[in-house]
């Protein structure tokens, strides 16, 4: 090989990158690093969910709380950081007597049971003048929105067992407005601040889950992690795959458009 074949031959890899755009690079690069992250967010999900898993676990073996301790333990935690809140108190074991308002009863939208579209029942309770939500399960609705399902509220003194639960707000389309109240009233999301205004009470800032053992309340379908560790890990190994495979796709492409750019 003559000296001068040697040299073109140095300089094609040189070419070839001169030949990748800048934009071309930016837009690669863009691409890799936001799957990359969705990937570090589905295993950061997959880790959050182990660690609850394991706390819930854990507090099988635990005594039951009274209203009164989680209610200092809430106090103590209060925060702004509302994922620090929930993780002091979520899943707390708790054993309460409670006098339901049969008056004032939520239904939770778009909550489905083997395949049923329906809504979840929660009834205003108070125990040593405090004020709070009870999930009492799941009830199937009718086809037609506009109605809503026939039951029986709950009324009179229980004594019942259960879990705590911050209730995390999700993604809707519009705030919710309570021009008209109309009981049961309809809800798209548990948010207490919002809800206590509608009964003339302040309610604790966190819901109880009946057991699914307990006698009241209706279908209880609930689990405290819906979405498995496991889930969240293959949604990361997919994501992941896909970046590897977009780098390998996009840098194929670059070096074919560089090589037609300069073929020699």
């Amino acid at each position: 090989m003559n000296t001068v074949n040697v040299v073109k031959t140095k300089n094609k890899p040189l070419k070839l990158l001169s030949a990748i755009r800048l934009p071309w690079l930016l837009f690669t690069l863009l691409v890799f690093a936001t799957l990359i992250k969705l990937g570090l967010w589905q295993t950061a999900r997959a880790n959050e969910k182990l660690v609850r898993l394991a706390h819930i676990e854990q507090l099988k073996s635990q005594q039951s709380l009274s209203l009164d301790q989680v209610i200092t333990l809430a106090n103590t935690n209060q925060t702004k950081d509302t994922k620090k809140f929930s993780e002091a108190i979520n899943d707390l074991p708790i054993n309460i007597t409670a006098t339901f308002d049969s008056n004032h009863v939520f239904l939770l939208d778009n909550q489905t049971n083997k395949n049923s579209l329906g809504y979840r029942v929660f009834q205003v309770a108070q125990s040593n003048k405090q004020a709070f939500l009870v999930n009492l399960g799941w009830i199937e609705g009718s086809i037609n929105r506009h109605d809503l399902p026939s039951f029986t509220p709950l009324s009179g003194s229980y004594q019942f067992s259960g879990h705590v639960r911050v209730m995390e707000k999700g993604i809707v389309l519009q705030e919710q407005q309570f021009n008209d109240v109309q009981w049961p009233l309809r809800v798209q999301q548990i948010e207490v601040t919002k809800l206590s205004p509608l009964i003339g009470e302040k309610l604790l800032p966190f819901v109880v889950y009946l057991d699914k053992n307990e006698a009241i309340g209706f279908v209880k379908n609930w689990h405290p992690v819906v979405m498995p560790p496991e889930k969240h890990q293959a949604y990361a190994f997919q994501w992941f795959s896909l970046a590897i495979a977009w780098l390998i796709l996009m840098s194929w492409a670059a070096i074919k458009n560089a090589t037609k750019t300069n073929p020699k």
